[in-house]
C-alpha cells in the first residue's frame, strides 16, 4: 500500500475532525473524576474494530477517553443505545467479556443476545457470508470471540453492521484498551511510563505492542525464544510509533524488561487452544514467571497486571496477584467501561447502515 499506516490514521481523524488530545484521565482511587469531553464523536472513522489498528492513536485516545467519561457519568448514558441490538458469537468460553458486553449493552439501554459456538465455529453449518447477510438485518451489531481472525475479517467484510473483535488467536483490543485505561488511572499519563510485558508473544501482547503504539508510550516485551510476537504485528506498531514516539523493546531477559518498570504484565503460558502445548512450554517459561523476586525489580510504585484467568504458580505466584501492587481487577472492570464506549462510538453516532443486498 502506498500511504502509510500513521498517514492513513491521521486523515481518518482528519475527515471527522476529532482533536488528537492528551487524555484527561485521573483515577477515579484519587478522588478525581473524568473531564467532560467538548464533545463526542457523532460519527467515528472505523466501521469495525476488527484490530487495535482500525482505531489509530485518535481512535484509541476517543475510545479511551469517552470510557473514562461513560465510567464516571454512567447515568449520563442510560438510553444512549435505547432500542440497539447486538449478538455475540463465542467459540471459546468466557467470563469477563461475555459479561461486561452484555451488562454494558443493557447499561446504554440496548440488549444483547448470546450464542454458544464452543461446540462447532461460527461457518460449520453455513456460509459465514450467509450468516453475516442475516445478522445484518436482525441486530445492529456483532460481536466475535474466534479462534481465527479470518473469521472476524470475513464477517466484517461481508456484514453491512459493526463488527468488534472481542478476541481471536492474533489480537484482543478490547483487553490492551482496558489494560491502558487502568495505567491512566494509575499514573494520569502514561507517555512516560513503561509496560513490561514477560511471557508468551500472544493475542494479548499484540494489542498491547499496539495499544502502546498508539498512545506514545513504552513497552519492554521479553518472551522466549521462537516464542515471539507475530513479525507483521510489531512492524505495524513500529510504524504508529514513528509518529507518536513510542519505545518498543523486544527481549529475551525478563530481568531486562522489567528493571524500572512501572508495569508488569503477564498472561498464560498457553492460550485456549493451544492445551496440548501446556506440558511443554511448562518447561521453557518458568524464567518468566512473575514472582516476588521479579517485581522486586520494578518500580517501587509498579502495579502488577493479567488479562485473567490466571493460572496461580505457574505464570504468576499468588504473593504477587494477591499482593497490593496487582490491579487485575481493576483492569476487569475497566472491560465495561471501555466496550460501552466502543459500542456507542460504533453505533451511537448515526442510524443504522442499510443491510447488503447478498447478490450485490
Amino acid at each position: 500500500m502506498s500511504a502509510s499506516v500513521a498517514g492513513r490514521y491521521k486523515s481518518r481523524a482528519a475527515a471527522t475532525q476529532i482533536p488528537d488530545k492528551e487524555s484527561k484521565l485521573n483515577s477515579h482511587v484519587q478522588g478525581s473524576r473524568a473531564a467532560a469531553p467538548e464533545r463526542v464523536p457523532q460519527v467515528f472513522w472505523c466501521r469495525d474494530l476488527i484490530s487495535t489498528r482500525d482505531l489509530g492513536p485518535s481512535g484509541v485516545d476517543a475510545v479511551l477517553h469517552l470510557a473514562g467519561v461513560m465510567k464516571s457519568r454512567p447515568a449520563d448514558f442510560q438510553r444512549a443505545l435505547s432500542g440497539r441490538q447486538i449478538v455475540m458469537f463465542f467459540e471459546k468460553p468466557s467470563l469477563r467479556t461475555r459479561l461486561t458486553f452484555e451488562s454494558g449493552m443493557v447499561s446504554l439501554g440496548g440488549s444483547a443476545m448470546f450464542v454458544d459456538q464452543t461446540h462447532e465455529r461460527i461457518d460449520a453449518r453455513e456460509e459465514l457470508s450467509d450468516v453475516a447477510h442475516n445478522l445484518e438485518r436482525w441486530v445492529d451489531l456483532i460481536v466475535l470471540r474466534t479462534f481465527s481472525q479470518q473469521t472476524i475479517e470475513g464477517m466484517a467484510e461481508h456484514a453491512g453492521i459493526p463488527v468488534i473483535n472481542a478476541l481471536s488467536d492474533l489480537e484482543h483490543p478490547c483487553q490492551a484498551l482496558a489494560d491502558y485505561l487502568t495505567l491512566l488511572e494509575r499514573f494520569g499519563d502514561v507517555k512516560d511510563r513503561c509496560l513490561a510485558y514477560v511471557g508468551d508473544g500472544n493475542n494479548v501482547a499484540h494489542s498491547l505492542l499496539l495499544t502502546c503504539a498508539c498512545l506514545g508510550s513504552s513497552i519492554r516485551l521479553a518472551t522466549p525464544v521462537g516464542y515471539e510476537p507475530d513479525p507483521q504485528i510489531v512492524a505495524a506498531a513500529l510504524e504508529i510509533a514513528e509518529e507518536t514516539g513510542a519505545q518498543i523493546q523486544l527481549l529475551t531477559d525478563p530481568h531486562e524488561a522489567v528493571a524500572g518498570a512501572d508495569a508488569v504484565y503477564t498472561d498464560a503460558w498457553a492460550s485456549m487452544g493451544q492445551e496440548q502445548q501446556a506440558e511443554a512450554r511448562a518447561k521453557i517459561f518458568p524464567p518468566y514467571q512473575v514472582n516476588p523476586e521479579l517485581m522486586a525489580q520494578a518500580a517501587s510504585h509498579a502495579v502488577f497486571m493479567h488479562c485473567l484467568p490466571a493460572h496461580r504458580g505457574l505464570e504468576v505466584t499468588d504473593a504477587v496477584i494477591d499482593s497490593q501492587q496487582s490491579v487485575v481487577f481493576e483492569q476487569a472492570e475497566n472491560r465495561l467501561h471501555v466496550q460501552k464506549a466502543i459500542l456507542y462510538l460504533l453505533m451511537g453516532g448515526g442510524d443504522r447502515l442499510p443491510a447488503r443486498s447478498a447478490y450485490a
